[in-house]
């Protein structure tokens, strides 16, 4: 039976974590993420969890040891933003090339510079090309329930890669809201235990971990993650049935939202949708036909289904908070984009980078973008297909 509670996002990722109870935390603090390990070093003190939790010098040297204890054959968990992520990167490549299924919190802030502490997704998609699988979560139960399902997707063995869940830094890491908790024996049954096929301290199997990959083989060995992340999205959706059927609570790969006779839409993710959502409400009860897709997992991204929700509409806005520099879109813009390219009807597609920093985007800056797409629906001149909303002029 679900328990109701009021919860930081902060909290409800920590709560996920004690109820699974790795073998391994190792960690090393940075705004707004450290609250995560704070708590679970409670957990610790007060003996609720057998977890061997190591303060280390440095996040490179955090996620480093959780390397070594997976390949140890432990669970092993950490948790991260901005900077912190970034200083990561070396190892974040090595933990997805040797199949290690570690599971990363990320409380998503800006990157530097200047320098902020806000909410935007300049650390995470910085990391999109890393190789691990990214869930994305809309409010606290999203990102509690999304660490609930981490371990199962990550460690299953048709995938075996890391994992980011990740939640709005301070939006939701330290807004408190009311959220369903499930019982701790429920919570174990579900992740079941971590029982890796091969690990540096099993005797009768000795092993290298991480060797020189020369040209011969160096491109076979991307090749399998490439394959494993296609096959992560099954393996997405069959965890979250399971979880549907155990828990109550629906996912899949995106949400949705009133896109069923949709002609103008909106593709955006994180606690942003809920001002989206809110500002389709309004326009629908004034007869526009607005809708929202809402982007729950990024990598892998899933491109073929997104672009069979879009296929019915005229125009499309593309909500990318990060800058990718690309002198033509974010990231989440080159991606819906591409996956849209061989439709034999595309709709009409902008790009908006917006929120940068942790720049306000309200219902009525929503709307004006939705305003826009039904001009451009009803044959308006596209004009810039990359812009930028919210920032001061001049």
């Amino acid at each position: 039976m679900s328990i109701r509670e009021r919860l930081s996002g902060n909290e409800a990722i920590a709560t996920a974590m004690r109820q699974i109870e790795p073998d391994v935390f190792a960690m090393f603090p940075i705004t707004p993420s450290t609250e995560i390990p704070q708590y679970y070093a409670g957990y610790v003190a007060d003996g609720r969890v057998d977890t061997e939790f190591v303060c280390m010098e440095s996040e490179h040297s955090a996620l480093s040891a959780c390397l070594g204890a997976e390949a140890a054959g432990c669970r092993a968990i950490t948790a991260t933003s901005s900077a912190g992520l970034s200083y990561m990167n070396e190892v974040l490549y090595v933990a997805a090339s040797m199949r290690l299924p570690v599971v990363i919190a990320v409380s998503c802030r800006a990157l530097t510079g200047p320098i902020n502490i806000n909410h935007d997704y300049s650390d995470s998609m910085a990391e999109r090309d890393s190789g691990f699988i990214q869930l994305y979560g809309e409010n606290n139960q999203e990102a509690y329930d999304n660490y609930l399902m981490a371990h199962r997707i990550a460690e299953h063995p048709d995938v075996r890669l890391p994992l980011m869940v990740c939640e709005d830094g301070f939006i939701t890491s330290h807004a408190i809201e009311n959220i369903e908790l499930e019982e701790d024996e429920a919570v174990k049954a579900f992740a079941g235990r971590y029982e890796p096929e091969h690990y540096l301290l099993n005797p009768d199997e000795p092993l290298a971990a991480g060797p020189y990959g020369i040209s011969a083989y160096y491109m076979e060995a991307r090749v399998a993650q490439a394959e494993a992340m296609k096959r992560a999205k099954k393996v997405i959706l069959d965890v979250a049935s399971d979880f549907e059927k155990t828990f109550g609570r629906h996912y899949g790969l995106f949400e949705a939202y009133r896109m069923e006779d949709a002609k103008i839409a909106m593709v955006i993710m994180g606690s942003s949708a809920g001002t989206a959502k809110s500002a389709v409400d309004d326009l629908r009860s004034r007869g526009i036909k607005a809708g929202v897709v809402k982007l729950r997992v990024f990598r892998p991204f899933p491109g073929d289904e997104i672009a069979d929700v879009l296929k019915g509409c005229k125009a499309v806005a593309v909500m990318d908070k990060s800058e990718g520099f690309s002198s033509c879109g974010g990231p989440l813009f080159a991606e819906t984009a591409s996956a849209c390219i061989n439709l034999d009807k595309r709709p009409k597609m902008i790009d908006i980078v917006y929120g940068l920093g942790g720049r306000d985007f309200t219902v009525d800056t929503a709307e004006s973008v939705f305003e826009r797409l039904s001009g451009i629906a009803e044959g308006k001149d596209i004009g810039d297909v990359y812009t930028h909303l919210g920032q001061r002029e001049g």
